[in-house]
């Protein structure tokens, strides 16, 4: 039992969540983790890490629609109740930003479930072992 855990930890997970959201290897940190915006690498171009297993399916949107609904409704409200501007105004300024927001959040919350498979040896990541 006592190996299970020591294996665990040698891909300790906060650095790797840090990586991934900076959209770069879980492992090495280097290489980055994306060919385009959101299309993860089949390997590391540093370390030769495997992508292809990860099943980030749609998740980073979910999470993405989360922080952004979040974020928003308290600005929303704020703003409305403040400054009570013309809901035309208010309606183009936000959408602004939450489409703004979207595109930055996506790639990075991707890159963090990534690295989160990576890290606790999900979905093939567990080097070597058959993930059917």
């Amino acid at each position: 039992m006592k190996h299970d855990h020591a294996a665990a930890d040698d891909r300790p997970i906060r650095p790797a969540m840090l990586r991934g959201f900076r959209r770069r290897c879980p492992h090495c940190g280097q290489g980055m983790l994306f060919d385009g915006y959101l299309r993860v690498r089949d390997r590391c171009p540093v370390c030769l890490e495997e992508f292809h297993h990860q099943r980030a399916d749609d998740g980073p949107a979910y999470l993405t629609i989360l922080v952004v609904g979040h974020v928003l409704a308290p600005l929303i409200h704020f703003t409305y109740s403040s400054f009570r501007p013309d809901p035309l105004v208010m309606a183009s300024g936000l959408t602004v930003l939450a489409v703004g927001l979207c595109l930055t959040l996506l790639p990075r919350l991707k890159g963090l479930m990534v690295a989160i498979q990576w890290s606790r040896r999900m979905h093939g990541f567990g080097g070597g072992e058959d993930p059917a």
